[in-house]
């Protein structure tokens, strides 16, 4: 999922990115909006992720979602 569809898809995607990362605080949600670097920003803060630990994890769940959303 790229940077585009993360943001059109905001709305849907931040209730499940507060079971999938309890740590981030609705500031944190509101913070975020929908930007893939700042997701990634506050993951390393929250969780103590490497950069690259925070891209792979978002990458995975938004990956996970499409395919529960679009099934082949």
């Amino acid at each position: 999922m790229n940077q585009d569809i993360l943001e059109g898809k905001w709305k849907q995607v931040k209730g499940q990115m507060r079971q999938w990362w309890a740590a981030l605080t609705d500031d944190d949600i509101d913070y975020i909006g929908g930007k893939t670097e700042k997701l990634v920003g506050k993951l390393q803060e929250r969780y103590g992720y490497t950069r690259e630990e925070a891209q792979r994890d978002v990458e995975r769940r938004l990956r996970d979602l499409e395919a529960l959303k679009d099934p082949a």
